[in-house]
Formats: structure tokens, C-alpha cells, sequence
């Protein structure tokens, strides 16, 4: 689950990538109100295949903030 505030509404794009830096899977590109939001990440990629455990990042984009952070995927 990945947990983000906005203090405005706005178009956010929430991205995962592979440790090498390829995209795995766009999970939103939209609008959002201001607030807390979660989003729940399946663990497959833009094909609906299953990806393997391991490390990935995730991007988050709103506005002109981005903010990258890791995260561990376990099965």
C-alpha cells in the first residue's frame, strides 16, 4: 500500500519501476482531491503479469513535487 497527502487537488501519476529503471507498471494518472489517499499496488505489471519479489521503486508525480521512494514486494 502506498500512502500520499496532497495539500491541493491535482493530477497525480504513480509509477513502478524495476531496480533497472524500466517501467513495471503505471498504477494512476488522474485527478485527485486534497487529503490523504492509499493506493494498492497488486503486484503485477501493465500486462496483468505477476512480477517477481524484490526491491522497486515507485514515482510519485503531482504537480511539479516528485518524489521517489523504495519499496519491497513479497509474495
Amino acid at each position: 500500500t502506498i500512502r500520499f497527502a496532497l495539500p491541493q487537488s491535482g493530477n497525480v501519476t504513480l509509477k513502478i519501476f524495476n531496480l533497472s529503471g524500466q517501467l513495471v507498471r503505471t498504477l494512476v494518472s488522474s485527478e485527485f482531491a486534497a487529503g490523504q489517499h492509499q493506493i494498492v499496488w497488486n503486484g503485477r505489471n501493465d500486462l496483468g503479469e505477476k512480477v517477481a519479489s524484490g526491491m522497486y521503486l515507485y514515482r510519485i508525480t503531482a504537480g511539479t513535487f516528485v518524489q521517489t521512494k523504495k519499496m519491497m514486494l513479497m509474495k
